[in-house]
Parts: structure tokens; sequence; C-alpha cells
């Protein structure tokens, strides 16, 4: 597992190369946001299609500067080509309502489990088979 800068924010080991998983343990920072942001990007450009899972373990909002970096906005709008699966365990209320509306007009597949789920995400990504396949 490595963790972001400020510690907000770990890459959880995932069982193939194009599932990126990332756990958010508190407030999402500016650098937590740029190294998740280019270990998205590194996957991408590595793998063309790919999965991403995020587990809200302790979700706690954003800084203000990780909401308008440059660069993990130009990385979100690019994964819109990229990711295959968006899978988010523990959203909050409003988040969950976001993520179920962005999959009826983006072309990324999203699901939401609670967070007692998690093994059932984790399955979830597994009977999907590779991204890039």
């Amino acid at each position: 597992m490595n963790a972001a800068p400020d510690g907000s924010v770990i890459q959880r080991d995932a069982p193939r190369a194009d599932l990126i998983a990332f756990e958010i343990k508190d407030k999402i920072t500016k650098s937590d946001i740029e190294w998740m942001s280019r270990i998205t990007d590194e996957a991408m450009q590595a793998h063309g299609k790919i999965d991403m899972l995020l587990i809200m373990s302790n979700y706690e909002g954003s800084d203000l500067g990780a909401k308008f970096d440059g660069y993990a906005n130009e990385v979100k709008v690019r994964s819109v080509a990229h990711i295959r699966k968006y899978v988010v365990v523990g959203a909050p209320t409003f988040a969950r309502a976001m993520i179920k509306l962005s999959g009826t007009v983006i072309p990324v597949e999203t699901k939401t489990f609670d967070l007692a789920e998690e093994a059932a995400a984790w399955a979830h990504l597994a009977e999907a088979g590779p991204a890039t396949a």
C-alpha cells in the first residue's frame, strides 16, 4: 500500500494492474488529489482502459485547493474515455446520487456499495474481469 503525502488517502493493493483502488480516510488535500491523479493518469496511459474503486472509510470532504486543482481536473476529464467501471464504497448520500446520475450521462459504468459491502464491491470488479480485455 502506498499513502498520499498528507496520509488522508492510501492506494489499496488490487488483484490486477488495470484496477486502481484508493481508500479515503480523511479530508482530501491538494497534494492528495495530485497524488491520486498521477497514479490514475499513469494507469490510463499504461493500460488504456482501467477500473477504479474508491473506498470512503472516513471521508471528510475536500480542501478547496483539491477541488480546483488544474492537473486533477484535467485527469478527471480525460478519465471519461479511459475508465470502464467506477465503483464507490461508503459514499455519503449526496455523493451516491451524483455517482448514479453521472453513470447515466457519461460512458462509464458506475456502482455504489455501502461501507459494509466492501467485499461485494471487490467481487463485482473481479467478476467483470480485466478492463483491457
